[in-house]
């Protein structure tokens, strides 16, 4: 969001999607940065809500549905609010969603092979295998 052009497509595994309002970004800000309100400028759902131009790029983010990071206290990864920020600034976002994966090495070696084809797919070489 912050540099939009200059990427042809973006995807992510279980992301960390709001740090500024979930304990991991507020202690790695505070930490790194001196302030969670200095992780604003690293934070994607506060950057898509703030963009000025509409990244014109396919966004590929997938969920695994049974991550113990997702949801009850825990609640760090917050796909929920990438979801509302980019449909308040406009972007498309495909975020899935798969029951019985956390974001352990079989989720993403799952899930892999789609990615590749999405970038792919955006570069103009279409899928492989």
């Amino acid at each position: 969001f912050k540099n939009p052009g200059r990427y042809a497509s973006v995807s992510a595994f279980s992301p960390i999607c709001s740090p500024t309002t979930c304990p991991w970004g507020e202690k790695a800000f505070t930490n790194y940065l001196g302030s969670v309100n200095s992780g604003r400028a690293h934070d994607a759902s506060v950057l898509a809500r703030a963009a000025t131009v509409k990244p014109d790029v396919p966004i590929l983010v997938d969920q695994g549905a049974a991550d113990s990071f997702l949801v009850g206290e825990v609640d760090q990864l917050q796909p929920h609010v990438l979801v509302a920020a980019c449909r308040e600034a406009g972007i498309e976002l495909d975020l899935r969603m798969h029951e019985g994966y956390d974001h352990s090495y079989f989720f993403i070696s799952t899930f892999i092979g789609d990615h590749l084809n999405f970038h792919a797919d955006a570069l103009g070489a279409g899928p492989r295998g």
